[in-house]
Parts: structure tokens; sequence; C-alpha cells
């Protein structure tokens, strides 16, 4: 961001919630009784604050579009437990226990970050050959990005808002 001044250059993360370091900026004063969208909303804020701040204050803070997930990324592969059909071929009951835990929460974003609850535990606990890196990628795209975005909302605001930089309304998958 430093490097790069041009006012068409824009800036974001993507970070889980689900076990951030205690010296994450904001952290340490971030109110326990607030909903988890709330404290993500401050963190985004306080990561944000943070980054202008180490870049000796230039104006890259309307350029920067801080997002952390709620809770992690496999919060949003609970967008439509049949996706896990695409890395574990003949998986139903896989897909039919997700499903169960899905059905326990208003949105795949609401499923908490517990040491044993956090959405990859819970995948974990039921298929230990999951990895991120090559099954996530997987379901993700099996799903689709609309799905996702209607069913997570907080992930949906962040996807509208970089969209909105191209002036773009839709777009069914990233390239």
């Amino acid at each position: 961001m430093k490097q790069d001044q041009n006012e068409d250059s824009w800036f974001t993360t993507m970070v889980d919630f689900h076990a951030l370091p205690n010296d994450f900026p904001g952290r340490s004063v971030l109110p326990l009784a607030l909903a988890a969208l709330d404290r993500v909303q401050r963190l985004e804020a306080a990561l944000g604050r943070d980054i202008v701040e180490r870049l000796d204050g230039l104006p890259v803070s309307r350029r920067l579009i801080p997002y952390i997930q709620l809770h992690e990324f496999e919060g949003l592969l609970f967008s439509e437990p049949t996706g896990f059909l695409e890395a574990f071929p003949g998986g139903q009951s896989l897909v039919d226990r997700l499903t169960a835990i899905r059905m326990q929460f208003s949105s795949p974003e609401d499923i908490d970050d517990g040491a044993a609850t956090a959405p990859s535990k819970r995948i974990l606990d039921i298929a230990p050959e999951y990895e991120k890196p090559v099954a996530g990628i997987l379901i993700a795209q099996r799903i689709g990005l609309a799905v996702i975005r209607r069913e997570c909302r907080h992930f949906d605001d962040w996807v509208a808002r970089l969209l909105a930089l191209a002036d773009i309304k839709t777009i069914d998958v990233l390239p």
C-alpha cells in the first residue's frame, strides 16, 4: 500500500475471526458481550486504523477494505452442505450431518468459534480427511458465490463493496 499510491489501487484482507491472536489490533479492548458480527466489525475498523497508522498516515484509508470472516472460511461452506459431494462423492451421510448442524443456526456465519465447535472443527469431526486447500476450494466452487452471498450477509457485504469498485452488479464465478 505504501508503494502503490495509485488512486485506482484498492486493498482488502480476508482473515478468519476464529483464533485471531490476542495482539490483533483492537482485540484486547473488545467487549466479549457483543454479538460476533459486532465484534468483527469493530476489529475490521481497528485493523484499518492500525494499517493507516503503520503507513505513517498516508491517505490509504479510503482504498482499504478490511474484512474478517465470521468465524472462519469453513463457515461459508455450510451455505449449502450438498457442495461437500464435490470433494466427498457418495458422502450423503456427511451431507446429512452437516445439514443438521446448519439447520441449528440462522446463518452459516452464526456457527460459533469455540475450540471444538468452530465450523472447521465440526467438519473435521465428521470428515477427518477434510483438507481446506483442496477440499475447501472444490466445495466452495460447487456451492457457488451466489449461494454463499445469499446465505452469508457479512461476506455478501464485503463482496458487494468489492464489486462496486468496478461497478459490477453480480458475478457468478471468480477467475
